[in-house]
């Protein structure tokens, strides 16, 4: 289940930013989850929040995850959403965007 351990990743990830900025509370972590990253973001967000439970820095936070859809590119050209063979010239695309698993933003509360 590889899934804990991305999850584990984003926490780590979270609480190290929001140390270095001093927060007082983290209350949101955005992360991206590309189409084609071979992971269930509903588990992640579970696992995420069983991980913060004992973390008062966490109290109260969120994991919102966004969908990334596959783009890909082909020398020839071609930019789009195929993933296998290129429409155009029947070669194998590049995957630009979809394979991703990013924290993208995290929401902190310092204090005055």
């Amino acid at each position: 289940m590889h899934e804990y351990s991305i999850a584990y990743d984003i926490y780590s990830t979270a609480r190290r930013a929001a140390l270095e900025n001093q927060a007082a509370q983290v209350t949101c972590v955005h992360v991206d989850f590309g189409a084609m990253a071979m992971v269930n973001p509903e588990q992640v967000k579970f696992l995420f929040d069983v991980i913060i439970e004992e973390d008062p820095l966490f109290t109260g936070a969120r994991l919102d995850c966004r969908d990334v859809e596959t783009r890909s590119r082909c020398p020839c050209g071609y930019e789009g959403n195929e993933r296998f063979v290129c429409p155009e010239c029947g070669k194998l695309p590049e995957i630009v965007d979809g394979r991703e698993v990013v924290v993208t933003n995290i929401e902190i509360e310092v204090a005055d």
